[in-house]
């Protein structure tokens, strides 16, 4: 019986995560049925899902979600990739950290959105843009997490470290990475959402090209709601895939480096 209760108690939040969805719809369907608004603006549940499938069999919604997904990946492989070297050098080396610390953090209170001007005149509005926008928007959260998890790593660990006489690359491997590892995924996982989030943002401002944020404009021009409706429901649920992939791969790391239980 604690078994089975166990069981239905770990698959609840799972199922209670659906009522809200669920209820949305339902209202939605119940508002533009019964002709709530006159509004060309409110198109029903039926028509959006019309609008999906023209999109998907007709290839258009493939190449738009490749090109945006395209240049979310780049651009976050990229940010990560530097914001874990520039984190560690300011980690591990006070001396870097006086030299280049004051001007990273005068860099990182700068908004996001205020580069689109220089980047648009140094690169156009194409592909390499929005790509080193992007870039730009994940190596923050990652040169920050993994810079304040290696300095936060505890003394005592440390000083274990030296009883046993590790090396300075011993006491990096074996112990400082390990214990940063937690803040480390979580500037990994920030990165993942904001690159997500800067990629629409980017389609939007730099219009050059395919991709979802486009499709968006395109159905707000012309006024056509199915396809702007289509478009957020399409932005949200690939957050919410990339959202488990992070956090499945963290646990996964974790177990692996022995801070959670296998």
């Amino acid at each position: 019986m604690s078994t089975l209760t166990a069981a239905r108690s770990s698959q609840g939040p799972r199922y209670r995560g659906w009522v809200v969805p669920i209820v949305g719809i339902a209202v939605w369907w119940l508002a533009a049925s019964q002709g709530f608004s006159d509004s060309g603006l409110l198109v029903s549940p039926g028509k959006v899902a019309v609008t999906a499938w023209e999109q998907v069999s007709s290839g258009q919604f493939w190449r738009a979600i490749s090109a945006s997904l395209a240049r979310d990946l780049s651009g976050f492989f990229i940010g990560t990739t530097l914001g874990l070297v520039l984190g560690c050098l300011l980690g591990f080396s006070r001396l870097f950290e006086r030299l280049v610390g004051p001007s990273f953090n005068t860099f990182k209170q700068i908004s996001l959105f205020a580069w689109i001007p220089l980047i648009s005149v140094w690169f156009g509005l194409g592909d390499v843009a929005k790509v080193v926008f992007l870039s730009l928007a994940a190596l923050v959260p990652v040169v920050v997490n993994t810079c304040d998890g290696l300095r936060s790593v505890s003394p005592a660990l440390l000083e274990v470290a030296k009883v046993y006489r590790f090396t300075r690359w011993q006491t990096i491997v074996g112990v400082m990475l390990p214990a940063a590892l937690p803040s480390i995924f979580t500037g990994i996982y920030l990165a993942l959402v904001y690159s997500w989030l800067a990629t629409i943002g980017a389609e939007y401002l730099l219009v050059s090209g395919e991709g979802i944020g486009n499709a968006l404009i395109d159905g707000s021009e012309h006024f056509m709601m199915d396809l702007v409706l289509f478009g957020m429901i399409v932005i949200g649920l690939v957050g919410w895939a990339l959202n488990v992939l992070a956090r499945r791969l963290e646990r996964r790391m974790q177990r692996l480096y022995g801070i959670l239980p296998r």
